[in-house]
């Protein structure tokens, strides 16, 4: 039953929280991807894919840590690591 005594929604909050997930969603989304491609250097690179995709799974770590913190700009760092790893992979298995 309405009884008038229901709380009103913080928006300001909400829109705080979904800016986040939204953040997130994009930093874990390549990270994931560069995940991929570490997997495709350790089948197809050989000793040198085993070498960079190690590096590579650090540098995705410390890219992913590096996102979540810069808010808004927080694909640029995971996307750099990606791009990378993409031209290292593709070097690697061509």
């Amino acid at each position: 039953m309405a009884d008038g005594s229901a709380s009103v929604m913080d928006y300001k909050e909400h829109e705080k929280t979904y800016k986040n997930f939204i953040n997130f969603s994009k930093v874990g989304i390549l990270a994931a991807l560069t995940f991929v491609l570490v997997i495709a250097m350790i089948g197809f690179g050989g000793t040198a894919g085993t070498v960079w995709a190690s590096i590579t799974t650090i540098a995705t770590v410390i890219a992913v840590g590096v996102g979540m913190a810069s808010g808004d700009r927080s694909h640029i760092v995971p996307g750099i690591v990606f791009l990378l790893a993409c031209v290292v992979t593709a070097v690697l298995t061509i």
